[in-house]
């Protein structure tokens, strides 16, 4: 089986299409990123803080998220996330609870500050989202996933 970073030794040549479509896309996902990162500066949060409290109000089931769960939805490692817990917290945009079931998970719950911030920047992400709708086409990305699949 190829690694992630070594292409199968059977896959077609890339087309100039193909080309296109990944540079459109990662443009359009730069500049989607770029919004983020300046509506989260202008709020006074960094983009992981921002992220931070997504995650954990976008946790399914529950109204927090272990540092464990974090760290994945981060693609962080678990030391870096507990930094930035620790970072929200001094902020008062989080706070830490032990979970009563299991002391070894550390909960992270957001505070009324993290909560109001999270929905300014939430909204406006939602609202940029849905502006890019015609231009943000990570469908023409999808036929990569498709064996043989026609890539116009």
């Amino acid at each position: 089986m190829p690694s992630k970073s070594t292409p199968a030794k059977n896959a077609a040549a890339l087309t100039t299409q193909d080309f296109e479509a990944l540079s459109d896309f990662r443009y359009q996902l730069r500049r989607f990123l770029r919004f983020s990162e300046d509506a989260a500066r202008d709020e006074g949060l960094t983009v992981q803080q921002y992220l931070l409290l997504l995650h954990i109000r976008g946790c399914p089931d529950k109204d927090w998220a272990s540092i464990g769960e974090l760290a994945e939805r981060l693609q962080a490692k678990q030391h870096g996330v507990v930094a930035l817990v620790n970072r929200c917290e001094a902020a008062g945009l989080v706070k830490r609870k032990l979970n009563s079931v299991d002391r070894r998970v550390v909960q992270v719950h957001l505070l009324a500050k993290g909560e109001r911030c999270l929905n300014r920047l939430a909204m406006l992400h939602r609202t940029e989202l849905e502006s890019l709708r015609g231009t943000f086409r990570v469908a023409r990305i999808t036929a990569f996933n498709d064996d043989g699949a026609d890539r116009s």
